[in-house]
């Protein structure tokens, strides 16, 4: 079970805080933001709110200085004296702003996946709907796993990332029925050598590396997929990616609010 260090939540009409809802299956939108350092960094921020933003014009509960309103949570909440490596969660829905900090897992070396028959609702938006995937994540260690959901046979994210496919030292990323996260954006800038295709469960064994990408999971090589026979080829792209995403935490900014 996720352990939450902060969770509040903010009535949006005036700011005042009222009993803690974390929003999770309700009609609204969320975005989760890596917080690192001392003084605070967060990483792609405002990419994340940006993203958030529009999500919330889509579901026509952006409200009234909601950027601004954010930002002021946000400051309010972290501690100048703290040194993070956080995860910051943002939701909101029509009547309220929740927040929650936790702390970040850092995965590990044989991490491994675990397919899944399921397509998130509305997978173009980060929202709320997350009830099946969170109740199985629960019986998961994040350090060490993650589920690969997939529909009609065809992979389409994890229950918290973005999948890479590497076959030759070519990236590939599915087409489409996935939320294109803010560290896939980066990377889909960065390199620009990301390729869309359908991946197939019956094509697996083509790619020599899978990848996640991620705010909770930064870039993380899957070692195997459970149930198949799909298993690391190689850490060459990994390490490529890796030290991509190891400048960007370098180099953000300190976050000012």
């Amino acid at each position: 079970m996720v352990k939450l260090l902060l969770k509040k939540s903010y009535r949006h009409k005036d700011l005042k805080e009222i009993k803690f809802n974390n929003l999770w299956n309700s009609y609204g939108v969320f975005t989760t933001m890596r917080i690192i350092g001392k003084p605070a960094k967060i990483l792609f921020f405002r990419q994340h709110i940006n993203n958030l933003i529009r999500s919330l014009k889509i579901y026509r509960i952006n409200k009234n200085n909601t950027k601004r309103n954010i930002r002021h949570l946000i400051k309010l909440n972290i501690n100048k004296n703290k040194k993070y490596d956080h995860l910051f969660r943002i939701a909101l829905n029509n009547k309220m702003t929740s927040i929650s900090l936790r702390k970040r897992i850092k995965p590990k070396s044989n991490f491994t996946l675990n397919l899944l028959n399921y397509k998130r609702i509305d997978p173009k938006h980060k929202n709320l709907k997350y009830k099946k995937i969170l109740n199985f994540l629960k019986r998961l260690d994040t350090s060490k796993s993650d589920i690969a959901l997939y529909k009609d046979n065809k992979i389409l994210e994890t229950g918290t990332s973005n999948l890479l496919f590497i076959r030759d030292d070519k990236i590939y990323s599915p087409i489409n029925n996935f939320y294109e996260g803010t560290t896939y954006k980066f990377f889909y800038k960065k390199i620009k050598k990301i390729i869309k295709k359908n991946i197939s469960i019956d094509s697996l064994n083509i790619y020599d590396e899978i990848i996640l990408i991620g705010s909770g999971k930064g870039v993380v090589s899957v070692n195997r997929i459970k149930k198949t026979d799909w298993k690391r080829k190689s850490l060459k792209n990994y390490r490529f990616l890796s030290k991509i995403y190891a400048k960007a935490v370098t180099n953000c900014p300190r976050y000012n609010g």
